[in-house]
């Protein structure tokens, strides 16, 4: 057990950052909306140029345009430029809706992040919540294995008869199996966490400190209103809308005419570079779609379509960011209240549980109470881990849903 590798919270996240496939691809995402946005202003002020050359070898000569002779070689060149002056609106709908795109992009990458957070820290807290536990089991077979020993010397001396000896072995037994599947349940939840990490094999969750469980910095109001402003979900809800909507607007701008400038300049010869002879040329077209078997229409009625599905999502958005909000920071707080309260729980349960084996040792008590007792103290214990561990993943979800970190002591994944 002390050969496993040890990791912390902070490095767990690093590690998962660049392994989540999610988050990858999210990341992939931004750099692609960067690169669409780009492309969009290049086409709003830049023409697109293309440069070009042949050469061909006759079987026979041929009449050679640019040296004015019958030769076997004929080589081109040529350089054409083309700028939209009118889209139709076109190219100012691409710059807003990919503009749009790249903060949904951002937002989803940070939303992204913060649920490989809320996975890494799920599986961290699962770790530590199984190792406490597996302790517990441990304690629970080592108290059973002494109350046992103690049982037998009492029915040995007459003091207690045979079936006090019978039930204690009994909840040895119990408390054996529940430490087999504890064990097997801590295995299992160590491995989850190597491969969350990138680790071939089972991984150790370091301790986490108190302080994990401290106040949060900010009310339930000011939590709801930041989410509702800056939280990602919520931001790339709002940018998917405005996506949307530039997309119907480009869509439509289809309707109208396109007028172009063109320029190109080639020349001819029989030998790189060409110079014997040069023409140059410059178009401006103007064309009006009148018909296109209702493709246009169908692309609007699309983009339509998109754009009310995404002002659906927004609002939905935007009604249940209060609940959202109010269900993890309620969660933490109650949390926190209950390892509060459990922390108290379990000083109360020890207690008694000494005191009834005081009293079953000197005869004055029963086997029965003895075994409620410590089961009242397994229970208590069981529930004071996992109290911590239900605080530790309302805090992440709630950060989650905020974008940020709220405690100064917890590294940012």
């Amino acid at each position: 057990m002390d050969s496993l590798p040890v990791i912390t919270l902070a490095e767990a996240l690093r590690r998962a950052a660049r392994l989540d496939p999610q988050y990858v691809a999210a990341r992939g995402d931004v750099d692609n909306a960067e690169w669409a946005r780009r492309a969009a202003y290049s086409a709003m002020f830049l023409p697109s140029v293309s440069v070009g050359t042949n050469a061909s070898r006759f079987s026979s000569p041929q009449f050679n345009f640019g040296t004015g002779n019958l030769q076997d070689v004929a080589v081109g060149a040529q350089v054409d430029a083309r700028y939209e002056l009118f889209a139709g609106g076109r190219k100012f709908a691409d710059v807003s809706s990919t503009r749009a795109n790249l903060r949904r992009a951002e937002a989803a990458e940070l939303e992204a992040r913060y649920a490989t957070a809320l996975r890494t820290e799920s599986d961290y807290y699962q770790v530590l919540l199984d190792q406490e536990l597996d302790r517990v089991a441990r304690e629970r077979v080592q108290r059973a294995e002494e109350q046992l020993v103690v049982a037998r010397a009492r029915v040995t001396s007459g003091s207690s008869v045979q079936t006090d000896s019978l039930q204690l072995y009994l909840e040895l037994n119990r408390a054996r199996v529940g430490l087999l599947r504890q064990g097997a349940a801590l295995r299992i939840s160590r491995l989850q966490l190597g491969r969350r990490v990138g680790v071939d094999g089972p991984v150790q969750a370091a301790p986490l400190g108190k302080s994990e469980l401290a106040a949060l910095p900010l009310t339930l109001a000011d939590a709801v209103t930041e989410a509702r402003e800056r939280g990602p979900q919520y931001v790339a809800a709002r940018a998917s809308e405005e996506a949307a909507d530039a997309f119907v607007r480009a869509q439509r701008g289809s309707y109208l005419p396109t007028l172009t400038l063109a320029a190109s300049s080639a020349a001819f010869d029989n030998s790189f570079f060409p110079e014997a002879t040069r023409r140059s040329s410059v178009t401006l077209a103007a064309t009006l779609p009148v018909w296109d078997n209702a493709r246009r229409e169908l692309a609007v009625s699309q983009a339509q379509a998109n754009r009310v599905t995404a002002r659906a999502a927004r609002r939905d958005a935007e009604r249940a960011v209060e609940r959202d909000v109010t269900e993890r920071y309620e969660a933490y707080e109650t949390a926190r209240a209950t390892v509060a309260l459990s922390t108290d729980a379990v000083a109360v349960a020890r207690e008694n549980f000494r005191v009834q084996q005081t009293r079953y040792q000197a005869g004055a008590g029963t086997i029965l109470e003895l075994l409620e007792a410590q089961d009242q103290l397994t229970q208590a214990e069981a529930d004071l881990v996992r109290a911590q561990y239900n605080a530790g993943l309302a805090l992440a979800g709630l950060e989650a849903l905020l974008g940020r970190r709220l405690l100064n002591d917890r590294i940012s994944p």
